[in-house]
């Protein structure tokens, strides 16, 4: 029996997840990060909010998609195919009340390989500080 590399899935190929937490309540994370300006930050500027459950959604860089679950102030599942990949990847936003805050949550999978799931890696760190930048920023 092999094992399987790290960040490797049976069902879902390669997957990465980043974390961060911040001293800033739940609502207000949620809030931006759903708001036109936060999505333009972690997914891309052009999507057209409020969002909705079926939504379709083509970002200014030709990247398109669907949201596929919407549950407030917990999580977006979203598909997400960006103009140079053949098919999807899916993209999950969690959050979660901390004691100092709230933890929000990058999770990608359907990933081709190792080297995509590293760049994901560094995408998702680098989204996590702009987001708290902001947040914290306008404090």
């Amino acid at each position: 029996m092999s094992e399987r590399p790290v960040g490797k899935t049976k069902d879902a190929g390669w997957q990465i997840g980043v974390s961060r937490t911040i001293a800033v309540d739940l609502d207000t994370v949620w809030e931006f990060l759903t708001s036109s300006e936060g999505l333009a930050v972690w997914l891309g500027p052009g999507i057209e909010t409020p969002l909705r459950k079926d939504q379709t959604y083509q970002t200014r860089d030709g990247t398109t998609g669907e949201i596929r679950s919407l549950r407030p102030l917990d999580r977006v599942r979203l598909t997400w195919k960006p103009p140079n990949r053949s098919d999807h990847a899916t993209i999950q936003l969690a959050l979660a009340p901390a004691k100092a805050g709230c933890t929000f949550r990058f999770h990608t999978e359907r990933l081709r390989d190792s080297g995509e799931r590293e760049k994901m890696r560094e995408h998702w760190k680098t989204v996590a500080t702009a987001i708290e930048a902001e947040l914290l920023g306008s404090r």
